[in-house]
């Protein structure tokens, strides 16, 4: 049987990978991007199946609009994406406190507004799964990405937390967390900041380290989604990539080795 999907961030990237993907299966997508013209390809080939709605997630009451078009249009909604995105580059101190807002802005307000517009339609079908576009720097950290980081840990909490509050409504949430791949993520999409000369080294070693990292291809995980959004019981957390795989494992082990070091002095802290 079909599904309907609303997918934020549907012109590029994942968002557009996904959409066409869904798309070639038989299902119904409403796809929300900044400019509807750059869905004339996908509407010419689909038709009545795609839904192209202009959206700018940092609009909260846009997003309360589209999720009703979406939801008029189809009579109903299984599955919400919620992928617009950007990263922002920079080390912390040099970045400024609009570039910080505007991160924020998009990465967690835009997620929390799509979250909320939607949970009204789920909560009256008694059914449906929203998929939150995370990244494994949601759960571990990279120098030059410290408020890109912030923003993703942002979605965890809020994400983890709903999830535990729709259950009974018969609403699933789950987190992708991607590794880098090579979408535009870190190119056309991406904001930098102003260089403080300080902070060169480490900036440096971090693109030195990345030249030897193996990016994922974006189509792979057409499959891992597709078992996402088909199981009866999806997971919370869902890691892609080998490299989110060894560095969140690594990194939950330090902690917990960590949390043991330093256990009594913990305890003893209760009082």
């Amino acid at each position: 049987m079909s599904k309907v999907f609303l997918i934020t961030g549907a012109s590029r990237g994942f968002g557009k990978i996904w959409t066409q993907a869904f798309l070639n299966r038989g299902d119904k997508v409403a796809a929300t991007v900044r400019d509807i013209s750059v869905l004339k390809e996908l509407v010419e080939k689909y038709g009545e199946n795609i839904l192209p709605i202009q959206l700018d997630v940092n609009n909260r009451e846009d997003c309360f609009n589209a999720v009703k078009q979406a939801n008029d249009h189809f009579g109903k909604i299984d599955v919400v994406i919620n992928n617009a995105g950007y990263g922002l580059f920079g080390a912390v101190e040099e970045t400024t406190e609009q570039q910080a807002r505007d991160q924020m802005e998009t990465n967690f307000f835009g997620t929390l507004w799509m979250t909320q517009a939607v949970l009204p339609v789920m909560r009256k079908q008694r059914s449906g799964h929203i998929i939150q576009v995370s990244s494994y720097l949601g759960l571990v950290t990279l120098p030059i990405l410290g408020l890109y980081n912030a923003s993703k840990f942002a979605v965890e909490g809020f994400s983890e937390t709903l999830a535990m509050e729709v259950k009974d409504f018969g609403i699933h949430i789950s987190l992708l967390e991607p590794n880098g791949y090579t979408t535009d993520w870190s190119g056309a999409s991406a904001i930098q900041t102003e260089p403080i000369d300080a902070y060169t080294p480490i900036k440096e070693a971090f693109q030195e380290g990345a030249k030897s990292v193996t990016f994922g291809e974006p189509s792979a995980t057409i499959e891992a989604v597709t078992k996402l959004v088909d199981s009866p019981n999806p997971p919370l957390r869902l890691l892609l990539g080998e490299l989110a795989y060894s560095v969140v494992k690594g990194t939950y082990e330090q902690r917990l080795a960590s949390f043991e070091e330093w256990k009594d002095v913990s305890i003893a802290a209760h009082g």
